[in-house]
């Protein structure tokens, strides 16, 4: 009987809302790495992120990226709520945004997509 509740419990358990954490982890990511190509690439931008002058532009960058994240877990977590999503593929898509937001802040591929 115990074994009964215990498998009938798995299946009441709904995976929408880790779903959302974990792909707006990688959102919030990707955001970082684009933001930081944008202030390096274009002026405007880069002075238009510098909230703090003793930081630079790292300071816009990153409170960006974080609103971005949480703006992305939010509305995710409502979209998913109570719901089975498919956990290997929003895995995978999280895990390429997080190598997209890595690679965006690595500082050779930076040089190398701006031609230095």
């Amino acid at each position: 009987m115990a074994n009964t509740n215990e498998s009938s419990m798995g299946k009441d358990l709904q995976n929408g809302a880790g779903a959302a954490a974990i792909l707006a982890a990688g959102i919030g990511c990707a955001a970082l790495g684009v933001f930081t190509l944008l202030a390096e690439v274009f002026d405007g931008i880069k002075s238009l992120l510098n909230f703090y002058n003793p930081t630079g532009t790292i300071s816009g960058v990153t409170t960006i990226a974080i609103v971005v994240w949480l703006a992305a877990w939010f509305v995710l977590a409502k979209k998913w709520e109570g719901r089975d999503v498919a956990m290997t593929r929003v895995s995978v898509v999280a895990f390429v945004l997080l190598a997209v937001g890595f690679a965006l802040t690595f500082p050779p591929l930076l040089d190398l997509l701006q031609g230095k």
